[in-house]
C-alpha cells in the first residue's frame, strides 16, 4: 500500500540543521526498509498558484488553497507499508524527525 504523509508547517525555511539531520536519517532509513518512494520540500505559500480548468472560463488564484490560515503544507513523504500499522509508526517517527505535525492519508486502490 502507498501513503501520503504530509507535513504541516507555520513558518516557511524553519528547519533546523538538527531537524534537517534526523530528516536525512529518516529518509536513509526508509530507503533502507524499503518503504520509499519519494519525499520533497515545497516552496513558501506565497508561491503557490490554485488553478481551476472546469467549465468555460478557468481560473487562476495566486496563494494556497485555503488563504489566511497559519498552517500550510510544506512538504511530504510518499511511502509503501504493508498495513495501515507501519504507515502510522513511520508518520509518527517521520513527525518526530522534522518536529512537525503530519497528516497520514493512504492512496486510493492501494
Amino acid at each position: 500500500m502507498q501513503f501520503l504523509i504530509s507535513v504541516i508547517d507555520h513558518e516557511t525555511g524553519s528547519a533546523t540543521p538538527a531537524e534537517m539531520a534526523a530528516i536525512d536519517a529518516f529518509n536513509a532509513r526508509l530507503v533502507a526498509d524499503g518503504h520509499w518512494v519519494f519525499a520533497g520540500g515545497l516552496t513558501a505559500p506565497g508561491e503557490a498558484v490554485v488553478l481551476d480548468g472546469r467549465g468555460d472560463h478557468p481560473t487562476e488564484q495566486a496563494g494556497t488553497l485555503a488563504p489566511g490560515g497559519d498552517d500550510y503544507l510544506s512538504g511530504c513523504w510518499i511511502i509503501t507499508a504493508t498495513d495501515l500499522e507501519t504507515a502510522r509508526a513511520l508518520a509518527l517517527e517521520a513527525s518526530r524527525c522534522c518536529n512537525r505535525r503530519v497528516e497520514l492519508r493512504p492512496f486510493l486502490g492501494s
